[in-house]
């Protein structure tokens, strides 16, 4: 095998490399946008959570009405 035919083959690996590499970045963007999302609906979860336990009444804890 030739020199030429070695950078050849190297500058077709380097390409599939730049591509995965591209691919993966990608692909941790769109998660972190999901992380973000599922923090900030945890976030406000938690604050509902809080603010209904201040109210006094819980009705998660009530019981029903034909007790």
């Amino acid at each position: 095998m030739g020199n030429e035919d070695r950078f050849i083959d190297i500058e077709i690996k380097l390409a599939h490399q730049e591509d995965m590499v591209e691919s993966l970045n990608q692909l941790v963007y769109e998660q972190q946008k999901r992380i973000n999302k599922l923090e900030a609906m945890c976030g406000a979860l938690a604050q509902r959570i809080r603010d209904n336990s201040d109210g006094g009444a819980n009705p998660v804890n009530d019981k029903p009405p034909h007790y």
